[in-house]
């Protein structure tokens, strides 16, 4: 795809402030059967991604370039790093939340819930706190191509792990696909990605919020905070502001704390999934754009969180 096919659209005059006239979109690797599971290794200078279909987790670096991390994976699908430095992955095959140790080795996190297999854990993020919360739709599960084809036993549900206990609990059962999720900048809200049942001809796909109880272990009532078109929020990303980097199917949509679309970074192809990373600032948004994987360093900085 041609350079000029990437363009910045300003909704609102803060998007102006939030781009680098001379930083444009750029090209790291192409060729990918589908992007997911982004997430910035900083002390490596390293973003992980998945090749879904392909069964197979990627490296790439500045330094380095490309190469596999992981194969097979498992149809691994989002994932995070935790707070002692392991990644914590959603694998689709194994029906499974995982932790990889930091020798290779791979740790069954959660796998069961009240005596039933989950169904494809889809994302996930880990709190300051240590404990680790992911989404459970059944999309893993509904085709041979991203998993296997299996019966589903539990509702889409979003799940919080203990950090210490091992405990599994159900914060939300009130989405039908429950997809992308990330944490506010303080913690105190968690944005989930809808993106509905599938199977219906018109399923709902908007991006919800939540409060996050004051000890941080439940969530309280959730409202709509935005729709996103074309296509509509899978990944999402938080930046230092707590606005929100939504995946869309035109690129990406940049959102204000309530809802408001400030702009976009026009691609011309669907993105699933993207992250902040980039150094020590934060400043580069890698998006998983299809097949494709691209970065655009801007005038602001990924989250931080306590």
């Amino acid at each position: 795809m041609a350079q000029a096919d990437f363009r910045f659209e300003t909704v609102e005059p803060e998007f102006d402030h939030l781009t680098l006239s001379n930083a444009p979109v750029e090209v790291l690797a192409t060729g990918f059967r589908w992007i997911e599971g982004l997430v910035w290794m900083g002390d490596w200078g390293t973003l992980l991604f998945q090749d879904l279909p392909r069964g197979r987790t990627m490296a790439w670096s500045e330094r380095g370039g490309l190469a596999v991390w992981r194969e097979p994976s498992g149809n691994a699908n989002g994932q995070a790093r935790d707070r002692e430095g392991r990644v914590v992955a959603c694998v689709n095959l194994e029906r499974a939340v995982v932790r990889i140790e930091h020798d290779g080795s791979i740790t069954p996190l959660a796998t069961h819930f009240e005596g039933c297999r989950l169904n494809s854990p889809n994302d996930v993020v880990v709190k300051s706190d240590g404990s680790i919360w992911f989404t459970d739709p059944l999309y893993g599960i509904a085709n041979d191509y991203e998993g296997v084809r299996q019966m589903s036993e539990l509702a889409p549900t979003i799940y919080r792990l203990a950090p210490e206990s091992g405990e599994l609990t159900a914060v939300s059962r009130d989405f039908q696909g429950p997809n992308g999720l990330a944490f506010s900048p303080d913690e105190t809200l968690l944005y989930v990605a809808e993106t509905g049942d599938q199977r219906h001809s018109d399923p709902t796909q908007v991006l919800r919020v939540l409060p996050v109880s004051d000890d941080g272990r439940s969530l309280g009532p959730m409202r709509d905070l935005a729709k996103v078109a074309p296509g509509y929020t899978d990944g999402l990303a938080v930046d230092e502001a707590g606005r929100i980097w939504s995946s869309a199917g035109d690129g990406v949509h940049c959102l204000s704390p309530d809802g408001r679309l400030l702009g976009r970074i026009r691609l011309g192809m669907t993105v699933s999934n993207l992250t902040f990373g980039g150094g020590s600032y934060l400043n580069r948004l890698f998006i998983g754009a299809s097949h494709t994987l691209m970065a655009v360093f801007l005038n602001t900085r990924g989250a931080r969180w306590p």
